[in-house]
């Protein structure tokens, strides 16, 4: 996992050949004027665009979750977000099965920790981070760029 602010994304670009596009993609948009719906940047790269009241602990750890062939860009856009964190290693009660369409995989497991997200923080999660996004009590606008591996 990786959390840092949009001004500091550069340095993160070398890390996946499509890190530098999703990024550019948010230094070179209105973020704030996107509407909510999914954005297909270019093969390997979506964006998915959300403006929702914010979930309690219980309703986002309802699916607390990892991707198997994704890293998530989690970028909030604004608003105030935590985010629960537990690596997948820790993680020993599966909650149902792997959904292969939707890449996504659930986990009855206790967090291990929370922080937040104001306006232009992003987080990095690979398959090995367990997240509960969009945790709050206000309205959130976030990113979330899907990015194959």
């Amino acid at each position: 996992m990786i959390v840092d602010t949009l001004k500091n994304a550069s340095t993160y670009t070398n890390l996946h050949p499509l890190f530098g596009k999703a990024f550019d993609y948010l230094n070179n948009n209105d973020i704030n004027q996107l509407e909510d719906g999914v954005i297909a940047i270019e093969e390997g790269l979506k964006l998915i665009v959300s403006t929702k009241t914010g979930k309690s602990l219980e309703e986002s750890l309802a699916k607390f979750e990892c991707h198997d062939k994704n890293i998530d860009i989690q970028f909030c856009a604004k608003g105030v977000e935590t985010i629960a964190w537990k690596p997948r290693e820790k993680c020993v009660i599966p909650n149902g099965d792997y959904n292969n369409e939707k890449d996504v995989r659930f986990f009855n497991d206790t967090p291990d920790m929370s922080f937040q997200l104001t306006d232009n923080q992003f987080v990095i999660f690979y398959p090995n981070d367990v997240h509960a996004p969009m945790i709050g009590d206000d309205i959130i606008k976030k990113l979330v760029f899907k990015v194959k591996i």
